[in-house]
């Protein structure tokens, strides 16, 4: 037996002799560590600050994190500032929007928006909700009519984690709004939550691809024959990296996501930069087309403008074609980046933005008189109500986001999509950090931020004197100059008047 005191000192002499231990082995790793810095030769901090070095790449690593909470202004970071953010959480989590003593928004800068409100604005007795709209009406055997004005754009599963989707599907189903697959192919955790799905052909064909790699028509009346998938879109271009396939580390291929693309596990699924069977804008009707027959959905594409030349001659080859040869509708990404991995040349150099590639696309269509047959759909960064009410303005039928639904379901924007690092669960495959993202609870958020961005869509409609968001034209918005002043959109991009055209003769003969 020991006494009291004996035992004491014999605890004592057991945390001594472990103190020791721990800090001999420190000493050991930190001589191992500074052997090793100063003997290599790839970095050069490393080797001429041996040990203290590895702080450098520490302080670079959470330089992101104490940026965005201790030093940015709210309008200050990049691709979100804070106040962008903000309001997506409160929207997702459903509480108080509101802010207090004026806005921390610069109304000076060239470019800054303003809607035009009206004396006598809409009651809420007066508002309607936003009409419905058919996509493929006439064209194809299974048209697809909703009246969902923000949807969900391309995240592959893969890309994001498993419960990130789940979420996004249970969460798209409550909201009425539809879920675009992106590239990686159709996942049964897409279609769990019982959502509309926009199926995405990728370059890859993920999916939808035979052993050598071309489009299965086999596999795509397998997708087609699901009710759920509601209309396929053929990916030319993202914003993200124009001119690029999708890029997935081998970290996140997992076995379920190679069985799912139709490729080997553990390696990097890098897709072509363009689909090798279109090569003009004749091929790429004959793939909308053969899409389109084989599944009896409405086909369209995704597509980054560079310039307004090549869509005005995919308008007159549509034309001189016949107008039944026309996409049912196109997607419209922006050049400001996404969610995926990309080279830096590409994210921050190609393209053209929303702001002016939407008027481009919009003017096209209506100077060949196609914009009643192709539907327009547009993405890029538009995440708050007055981006959202900007492109309407700008003349889209629809609105989708990507980064806005991960700011919903969690995301601090750590920068860490192309990584298996995301700390919220939602780009990663690793199950410890995935725990976190409880699918059920998030798609409640989902559904509360779809909720919450049409209805301030909606009162920033009613404050221009306009029923419903549907209403908005160029003129409701005005856009500061150089000057100070403001001009209207519909000055800087006068609206085209479509020619007339012989529509139900064409339909009809399509028809038949």
């Amino acid at each position: 037996m020991f006494s009291g005191d004996a035992l004491g000192l014999e605890i004592l002499g057991w945390l001594a002799t472990v103190f020791i231990f721990v800090v001999g082995v420190f000493i050991l790793f930190l001589i191992a560590v500074y052997i090793s810095d100063v003997t290599q030769t790839r970095q050069t901090i490393l080797r001429n600050y041996p040990v203290i070095g590895h702080l450098r790449y520490y302080f670079e690593h959470v330089g992101t994190f104490f940026r965005q909470y201790f030093f940015a202004m709210d309008r200050e970071e990049m691709p979100f500032n804070r106040a962008q953010r903000s309001w997506v959480y409160r929207a997702s989590k459903d509480i108080d929007a509101t802010v207090a003593f004026g806005s921390t928004r610069d109304l000076r800068p060239t470019g800054t928006m303003l809607f035009v409100n009206c004396a006598f604005p809409k009651l809420g007795t007066e508002a309607v909700e936003p009409e419905a709209i058919t996509i493929g009406d006439g064209y194809c055997a299974q048209p697809y009519t909703t009246a969902a004005l923000i949807n969900i754009s391309g995240m592959s599963y893969g890309a994001i984690s498993k419960p990130a989707v789940q979420a996004l599907s249970h969460g798209a189903k409550k909201a009425g709004s539809w879920m675009n697959t992106g590239e990686g192919g159709l996942s049964p955790y897409h279609l769990e939550g019982g959502a509309d799905i926009v199926f995405q052909i990728g370059t890859a064909k993920y999916g939808v691809r035979d052993e050598a790699g071309n489009l299965s028509e086999v596999k795509l009346r397998e997708i087609a024959a699901l009710p759920q998938v509601r209309m396929f879109e053929i990916k030319m271009s993202q914003g993200a990296k124009p001119g690029k396939g999708g890029m997935l580390p081998a970290a996140k291929v997992d076995a379920e996501i190679a069985r799912i693309r139709g490729i080997p596990a553990g390696t990097s699924s890098i897709s072509p930069n363009r689909h090798h069977e279109i090569t003009s804008n004749d091929t790429l009707l004959d793939m909308i087309d053969r899409v389109r027959t084989v599944t009896g959905k409405p086909t369209g594409f995704k597509v980054v403008l560079g310039d307004d030349i090549w869509i005005n001659e995919l308008c007159a080859c549509i034309l001189k074609r016949g107008i039944a040869s026309a996409p049912d509708f196109i997607t419209l990404d922006s050049a400001d980046g996404g969610t995926g991995a990309a080279p830096m040349s590409l994210m921050d150099y190609v393209g053209l933005t929303i702001s002016e590639s939407l008027p481009l696309l919009v003017d096209a269509l209506n100077r060949h008189g196609l914009r009643p047959r192709v539907r327009v759909i547009t993405s890029g960064k538009l995440i708050n109500p007055s981006e959202v009410a900007w492109a309407l303005c700008a003349g889209a039928d629809f609105i989708t986001s990507a980064r806005g639904f991960m700011l919903a379901l969690g995301c601090i924007q750590a920068l860490q999509c192309n990584k298996n690092t995301c700390p919220t669960g939602i780009a990663t495959h690793n199950k410890k950090l995935q725990k976190g993202l409880v699918a059920m609870q998030k798609s409640t958020r989902v559904s509360n931020y779809v909720k919450n961005l049409e209805y301030e869509v909606g009162m920033i409609a009613h404050s221009c004197g306009l029923r419903s968001p549907r209403d908005f034209k160029r003129h409701h918005v005005r856009i500061v100059q150089d000057n100070g002043h403001t001009v209207a959109l519909s000055q800087l991009w006068p609206d085209v008047t479509p020619p007339e055209l012989a529509r139900p003769a064409q339909q009809n003969a399509h028809n038949q």
